[in-house]
């Protein structure tokens, strides 16, 4: 595996002040060999995701063509704005309730992969490739429900795999 020289990244937005981290990793290589997302972060942001509210203060955090096409909605969650146009978000509320929230990554899962993504290794690592596989059980009854390509049957619960980077057009 080859590790690159560790890159300080400074956050800075309305979640974080001075959270630092480090990328030991080049951007989108050397994943976990059980973590294979079907979609970057910039992909996921381009085709629409969590009603385009997600990570809207953290331009200067990410590579800045992340956000060249993202569908972004900075005034509000506009589940219009989502792929399938459907919500299928619950709120940041429930998440911290449910304690599927690390201190690190106080935006959820898709922060944490976005930082992932870019090269941060972290203790929440398995948890978090754990949470994603789960993921996996949507997908059987989207194969077990819809036929290939009908991209209408169980939107929300496409919606859903696309915000855990799963490409759920293609089931």
């Amino acid at each position: 595996m080859y590790h690159m020289r560790r890159k300080l990244v400074i956050v800075n937005d309305k979640m974080q002040q001075d959270y630092r981290y480090y990328l030991v990793c080049p951007m989108g290589e050397d994943f976990d060999k059980d973590f294979k997302p079907a979609l970057t972060p910039k992909e996921l942001l381009a085709m629409g995701i969590f009603g385009g509210k997600y990570m809207t203060d953290c331009a200067d955090e990410f590579p800045k063509d992340w956000y060249s096409d993202a569908k972004l909605c900075p005034e509000k969650h506009d589940p219009s704005i989502n792929f399938f146009g459907v919500n299928a978000s619950q709120p940041l509320s429930v998440w911290r309730e449910k304690g599927w929230i690390h201190p690190d990554d106080p935006r959820g899962w898709f922060q944490w992969y976005c930082r992932y993504y870019m090269g941060r290794r972290h203790v929440d690592d398995n948890r978090q490739i754990r949470r994603w596989k789960m993921m996996m059980r949507h997908i059987v009854q989207l194969r077990k429900n819809c036929r290939k390509g009908d991209w209408s049957c169980r939107k929300k619960q496409r919606q859903a795999l696309l915000h855990w980077a799963y490409d759920s057009r293609q089931f």
